[in-house]
């Protein structure tokens, strides 16, 4: 009878039911990892797995890793290659897979998700869906509305709706905002139609909706100097503003009042990630392959030569070599791109050390950064001059030129050279999530929820009233 009123423990379930709740798509890597070590249901094999999977937990891990959009777009070869860069262990390969998508997009942190963006004076922040804003507000880019000059905390942004914010986008002058409905919002100096409205008389200074793009449900946006992508949920790509350079896509100059598709990368596949730099764009397909195009000039395109493309062109340095890009991030000067088992690339104008390979020389083709090759990187980060790399055990990387600190670096000069990839010590202490870095100052969200900022304060762009710089790593508070 006592029997009867036992309790049921985890060893009672079935172990489908558990396979199951474990493959949900819920749980992180770090999450299976403490299960593993907290109970024998989830390290043992039990037999119903193949011998090749030492516990529940490895062959959850196995079958997640299989799903994810990343992995699931690799080559048999690029998978194998993943896999061995994590020893052959699923459950790093599963933390890798993870940490890739969280750091270019809305980072899950302890307690809710963020996502941190550095613009030219001013820094852009989703907390738990909802946009804030703190710097200069030049040209209404912080959306606060005219009276609003300047934000020296962190204020919450309103929207004429009552959006929940998934993926923003900080430039020079203006910013855009996607929406977990699928809208667009933007805001900020629309005088070059970077922002995708008809209206270029006076700023606008709160965001509004992107009216050319409703039924065209967007993920994500990227905002270059004076023109703006959008990427659609359907992987397709949409750009306006100005043109001179060939920067929006569409094979001519002609600058674009509103959101046109990219017809010419439309018909190459879906695309995952775009990155705009100052006149210059990229786009990262399913397949990884890296798309350029616009200005030339320092190489950033990765052609080896300076010319202007006028429509997508893929770089044939990685498709030569069968390299699968996942991620790339576009400086003022030069690139850093990020594939499929954690290496790092990068080519352009090599000034100040900003590419990493220990001298001041061009690279006009992507070079891999063979001093961070021990290291599975998981978010690549350029600005002016100066270059960030996450590992997926939370530590960062800097090189470039210091700017005002904004290396955090503090045992170095304001305007020193940093040539080769050095770890921030003074962040060892944190995991970090998430970089973002903007000319002269740079923010990072840890996986605890804390943000820290670093770098030039002149305008309030690290959320701090009282500093007018950080030579080392500030928390910053909302």
């Amino acid at each position: 009878m006592g029997d009867r009123f036992r309790a049921a423990t985890m060893e009672d379930l079935p172990l489908h039911l558990v396979l199951e709740i474990l493959t949900s798509g819920r749980l992180s890597a770090v999450d299976l990892v403490c299960l593993e070590l907290t109970s024998r249901t989830f390290r043992g094999n039990h037999g119903f797995f193949p011998k090749n999977f030492r516990s529940l937990v490895d062959f959850a891990a196995f079958q997640l890793c299989g799903l994810h959009p990343i992995y699931a777009s690799l080559r048999s070869g690029s998978q194998k290659e993943a896999l061995n860069r994590c020893n052959g262990n699923w459950k790093l390969l599963l933390r890798f897979l993870q940490s890739v998508e969280q750091s270019s997009d809305v980072a899950e942190i302890s307690g809710g998700n963020m996502q941190i963006r550095s613009g030219r004076y001013h820094t852009l922040l989703i907390n738990d869906s909802v946009a804030y804003s703190c710097g200069s507000s030049l040209c209404g880019v912080l959306g606060h509305g005219p009276e609003t000059t300047q934000c020296v905390a962190f204020t919450r942004i309103s929207f004429p709706t009552s959006a929940q914010v998934i993926h923003v986008s900080a430039s020079h002058n203006h910013a855009a905002f996607t929406t977990q409905s699928g809208e667009v919002f933007t805001c900020g100096d629309n005088s070059s139609f970077c922002c995708g409205h008809r209206d270029t008389s006076r700023p606008i200074f709160k965001p509004r909706l992107v009216e050319a793009l409703k039924g065209v449900p967007c993920k994500q946006v990227a905002a270059g100097l004076s023109f703006t992508m959008f990427l659609s949920r359907q992987g397709q790509v949409y750009t306006c503003g100005t043109n001179a350079h060939g920067q929006l896509g569409h094979g001519d100059t002609l600058d674009r009042p509103t959101p046109k598709l990219v017809e010419l990368l439309d018909c190459l596949g879906s695309i995952v990630q775009i990155a705009a730099g100052p006149s210059y764009a990229l786009a990262v397909s399913s397949d990884g392959t890296l798309y350029s195009f616009g200005s030339g000039t320092n190489f950033c395109l990765g052609h080896g030569e300076q010319q202007n493309e006028l429509q997508p062109r893929p770089v044939q340095l990685f498709r030569r070599k069968g390299i699968h890009v996942v991620r790339v991030s576009a400086g003022d000067e030069h690139v850093v791109a990020l594939d499929s088992s954690g290496y790092v690339y990068t080519w352009g104008k090599g000034y100040c050390g900003a590419l990493g390979h220990g001298d001041e020389t061009d690279r006009t083709t992507p070079q891999p950064l063979s001093s961070l090759q021990s290291h599975l990187a998981v978010q690549v980060c350029a600005s002016k001059r100066k270059t960030f790399v996450l590992v997926d055990d939370g530590s960062l990387y800097g090189f470039g030129w210091m700017g005002f600190g904004s290396l955090g670096f503090p045992d170095r000069g304001v305007s020193d050279k940093v040539l080769r990839p050095r770890v921030l010590d003074c962040l060892r202490g944190h995991h970090i999530s998430q970089v973002s870095t903007g000319l002269y100052h740079t923010v990072v969200v840890t996986n605890q929820g804390q943000i820290f900022g670093f770098g030039d304060n002149e305008r309030a762009q690290l959320g701090h009233d009282m500093l007018r710089g950080c030579l080392e790593p500030t928390e910053i508070y909302v």
